[in-house]
């Protein structure tokens, strides 16, 4: 599916009056500046549009998707950049106080939650107040006994969603923020943002609503697809650079091993992990290691050469590489086949 980017659309605009081919020429002249005059305000100021100002990607499609024709949605992480280390400008922050709607992760971007509490925007849908938060990461080795497919009376034991040791991978104590990568927690959020923008603009409920229940509903086909197309694989483990599916991961009984943590910048790997990352990439017949991204890892590259695994992107889908064709749900069907193959379905 193709999603219509609503800050791409250009607003509804009046055309100017016409002129009077009998007036004089100055007074034509000056009425040819009152367009150009027009023009120098900001985009959607005046289009009878809902302003939102989305803090990164997973945010912006939900208010894209569910606020459709009656929205213009800004985003403030730009395509490429790392949403964890994002810093504001004086004019971003200065958006989010003039805004009729805030859709925002708290924890995930420092910035964005400081700048928010400052703000004090009147309307303000905040992710994490509609679903639950999981702690994902530090495990000291691992135990499949409890999920689905196969199980190890021995060896080590692990918490569900992979990491590694010696670090506390939750987002501020609160938990993983990774929350997006499950389509049902996802649908929850949707369900949020749809009850807010319906405060913002009540005008417009009956299509928030509308929008709401069919995104919800192709969200429940996503999830319906990665149950359906993760049955029968050999092995329920993965590995990945970045620890960002600890959700997915929990969602449809499959096991996230790890380079890093939840934060890609949590800390140094350790001899002792990669030593354990062999065993466990052995024992559970792993063949995949997965980029988070398109970025190269010396880590991972190193793990695939010694272990002769294939190298693959999982996509985190805090940013996508081009809105105009692809989306949320383009990408996690692009996941989906990655990880069938990994997993080597039937």
């Amino acid at each position: 599916m193709t999603v219509m980017n609503a800050r791409s659309a250009s607003p509804d605009r009046s055309p100017g009056r016409p002129f009077i081919r009998t007036a004089a020429p100055a007074v034509a002249a000056v009425l040819g500046l009152l367009p150009l005059t027009a023009c120098g305000g900001d985009a959607g100021a005046d289009d009878g549009r809902v302003d939102v100002v989305a803090s990164f990607y997973p945010m912006e499609f939900l208010a894209e998707e569910i606020g459709g024709e009656h929205v213009d949605v800004t985003g403030l992480t730009s395509p490429g950049v790392e949403p964890h280390d994002l810093e504001l400008t004086p004019k971003q922050v200065g958006m989010l106080s003039d805004t009729d709607l805030v859709v925002y992760l708290k924890g995930l971007q420092p910035a964005v939650d400081k700048a928010v509490e400052q703000a004090e925007a009147e309307h303000v849908a905040e992710a994490t107040a509609y679903t639950s938060l999981e702690k994902h990461g530090g495990h000291t080795g691992h135990d499949h006994g409890g999920e689905e497919g196969h199980g190890h009376e021995e060896g080590h034991a692990h918490e569900e969603g992979g990491g590694h040791e010696g670090h506390d991978h939750s987002t501020e104590g609160g938990g993983d923020p990774h929350v997006w990568l499950d389509p049902v927690r996802y649908a929850e959020i949707a369900e949020g943002v749809g009850k807010q923008l319906a405060k913002a603009d009540p005008e417009h409920e009956k299509a928030y609503r509308e929008n709401t229940e069919d995104l919800v509903g192709r969200l429940k086909t996503l999830d319906d697809d990665f149950r359906t197309g993760l049955e029968g694989r050999k092995t329920d483990t993965f590995v990945t650079t970045h620890a960002a599916f600890g959700y997915l991961a929990d969602r449809y009984g499959l096991h996230e091993e790890s380079l890093s943590g939840v934060d890609p910048a949590s800390g140094s790997i350790s001899a002792a992990h990669i030593k354990e990352l062999h065993e466990i990439v052995k024992e559970d017949d792993v063949s995949t290691v997965f980029f988070a991204s398109r970025a190269s890892d010396d880590a991972a590259d190193t793990l695939a050469q010694d272990l002769n695994l294939r190298t693959g992107v999982l996509s985190s889908l805090e940013s996508v590489d081009d809105t105009g064709t692809q989306d949320y749900l383009s990408v996690m069907r692009q996941n989906l086949q990655a990880l069938r193959t990994a997993l080597d379905t039937q």
